[in-house]
C-alpha cells in the first residue's frame, strides 16, 4: 500500500454524465487500493471537487462554447472536444510532470476515456503510459468493430436511414434488428462511424483497456473483442459494486425527497422512469408517457430533467387524468440519486433509455427493465436486456399510452414479470460474486494494479 501511495494516476473523463460517473468510480476503486488520483477535466461540464475531497482536480480550458454545437449533437460535441482539448491536455500533463512537487508524486499512468482519440499519442510523446476506459459494454464494442462490414452490406444506405428496413434482422449479428445498430438513425452517420472507428483504433493501440462490466454477463462478447483487439483487458465491473464510498458525481442536484416518498410505497410496486442526462422528448411523446403511467395504475417515480422536454409548459397542459394520478400515486423530480433508488425495496421496475451505466446499475440491483433506447449503444444494450439476458421488456410497440400501460403491468403485476425478476436476481448475484474475494472482477482488478505498477 505504501508503495502504491507513491504512484499517481491521472484520469481524464469525457465531459458527459454517463462518462464522468464511471471514471470517478474507477478513481474511487483505485484510490481505495492506495493510488493517488488526479482528475484532469474540461471546464465544460466540470465535476464537483467537493464530492471527492480525496482527489486532486485540475481543469483544462477547452474553449467550448455551448452555442457552437447543441448538446443533443453528441457526435459533433465529441468531435469538437477532440479538436479543442488536445493541446491544453498536453500542456497540463507536461506541466504536471515538470512542476516540482506539483501534485506530490510523479505520474505513473494516464487513464482516459476511449472516445478521446489524442490522449494515448500525447502520453506516448511524454513517455507516460496511457490506458483507456471503455465506459460502455463489451457487446456494443463488438458491434463497433464490425460497423465497416455492416456499412459494406448496405445497412447505412438511404432506405435504412429512412426507416423502411429498421425492423429487419441483422443476420451478421443476431439478435440485433437494423434499428439497434449504433448510429444508423443519426443525422451525421459518417461522423458517428468515424468516431466509433477512432475509438476502436485507440483501444487497439493502447497498452490496456478497462471495462465496466463483468465476465459472467458479457463473456461471449468479451471473447470476440479479445480476438479483434488483442490488448491487455481488465474487466473489473460493475464499478458501483466495487466502490468503498458512494460519493455522488452528478452534474445535476439530486432531489432526495424521492427516497422518503419511496419509503411509503409497497414492496416492488414502483416503476422508476428516467431517460438519462441527454435524451429529449417531444410534446406528443411526453403526453403518451404521462397517460401511459396514469393508465398503468401503478405507483411511479418519474425523473423529468430540465430541458428534457421541448415544451417547458407541458405539465400545465397535461390532462387532468394524469395530474390526478400524479397526485394520488406518482412523484416527479428533476433528478434522482439513481443507484439509491434502484436499490430501494419499493422499486419493482426501471423504465430506462438503456445507457450502459443505467443498464448495469439495474442489473446490479436485480431490477427488471422496460427498454426505450434513444441513440448510440442503447439499442444494442436494450436488445440484449430483452432478448439475451431476458431481464426486461422492449417497448417494441412504440410510445402509445396503451402499449406503455400494458408493458408496465406485465413487469409489475403479471407472472411474466415475476419470471423476469427471478432472472434479474440471478444476474444480481453473479454481479455480487464477481467483485468478492476470488471473483472474476476482483482478480481482474488485482491484474490491473500489477499492470499499472509494471509501468515504473
Amino acid at each position: 500500500m505504501n508503495q502504491r501511495n507513491n504512484h499517481r494516476l491521472v484520469l481524464f473523463p469525457l465531459p458527459f454524465q454517463g462518462h464522468i460517473n464511471p471514471m470517478l468510480q474507477l478513481g474511487q476503486i483505485l484510490h481505495a487500493r492506495g493510488f493517488s488520483i488526479t482528475i484532469l477535466h474540461t471546464n465544460f461540464n466540470a465535476p464537483d471537487p467537493s464530492s471527492h475531497p480525496h482527489f486532486v482536480f485540475r481543469s483544462i480550458v477547452s474553449d467550448l462554447d455551448r452555442s457552437e454545437v447543441p448538446i443533443s449533437d453528441i457526435p459533433g460535441l465529441i468531435s469538437l472536444l477532440n479538436t479543442r482539448c488536445a493541446s491544453p491536455f498536453e500542456e497540463h500533463l507536461r506541466e504536471m510532470m515538470l512542476l516540482p512537487g506539483g501534485d506530490a508524486v510523479p505520474i505513473t499512468c494516464v487513464i482516459s476515456d476511449s472516445l478521446f482519440s489524442f490522449t494515448c499519442g500525447v502520453a506516448e510523446r511524454l513517455k507516460v503510459r496511457a490506458l483507456t476506459l471503455r465506459t460502455g459494454g463489451a457487446t456494443s464494442l463488438h458491434v463497433y468493430t464490425i460497423l465497416p462490414v455492416l456499412k459494406e452490406k448496405g445497412y447505412f444506405s438511404i432506405d435504412v436511414l429512412s426507416g423502411s428496413r429498421s425492423e429487419e434482422a441483422v443476420k451478421e449479428f443476431p439478435p440485433l434488428l437494423v434499428r439497434d445498430i449504433p448510429g444508423f438513425d443519426l443525422q451525421k452517420p459518417e461522423m458517428t462511424l468515424q468516431l466509433f472507428d477512432n475509438m476502436v483504433k485507440v483501444i487497439k493501440s493502447s497498452p490496456g483497456v478497462i471495462f465496466n462490466t463483468f465476465e459472467e454477463l458479457e463473456h461471449p462478447a468479451l471473447t470476440s473483442v479479445r480476438e479483434v483487439l488483442p490488448v491487455p483487458d481488465f474487466v473489473i465491473g460493475p464499478f458501483p459494486k466495487c466502490c468503498v464510498t458512494s460519493s455522488s458525481s452528478s452534474l445535476l442536484a439530486e432531489d432526495r425527497s424521492c427516497i422518503s416518498w419511496l419509503d411509503k410505497q409497497p414492496l416492488k410496486s414502483v416503476i422508476y422512469v428516467s431517460f438519462g442526462s441527454v435524451a429529449v422528448v417531444s410534446e406528443a411523446e411526453i403526453l403518451e408517457i404521462a397517460l401511459g403511467l396514469a393508465d398503468s395504475e401503478q405507483p411511479f417515480l418519474w425523473v423529468v430533467r430540465p430541458r428534457s422536454v421541448r415544451d417547458p409548459e407541458w405539465l400545465q397542459k397535461s390532462p387532468s387524468h394524469f395530474l390526478e394520478a400524479l397526485e394520488r400515486r406518482g412523484k416527479m423530480v428533476k433528478w434522482a440519486p439513481q443507484m439509491e433508488v434502484l436499490a430501494h425495496p419499493a422499486v419493482g421496475a426501471f423504465w430506462t433509455h438503456n445507457g450502459w451505466n443505467s443498464t448495469l446499475e439495474s442489473i446490479s440491483e436485480g431490477v427488471p427493465m422496460l427498454c426505450m433506447p434513444c441513440f448510440a449503444d442503447q439499442g444494442v444494450n436494450a436488445r440484449y436486456v430483452s432478448d439475451v439476458w431476458r431481464v426486461g421488456l422492449h417497448l417494441n410497440g412504440g410510445l402509445e399510452r396503451e402499449n406503455i400501460a400494458r408493458a408496465i403491468k406485465r413487469l409489475l403485476v403479471e407472472r411474466e414479470g415475476e419470471e423476469i425478476r427471478e432472472r434479474a436476481l440471478v444476474l444480481k448475484e453473479k454481479a455480487n460474486a464477481s467483485v468478492r474475494l476470488g471473483g472474476s472482477s476482483y482478480q481482474a482488478l488485482d491484474a490491473l494494479i500489477s499492470h499499472i505498477l509494471s509501468f515504473e
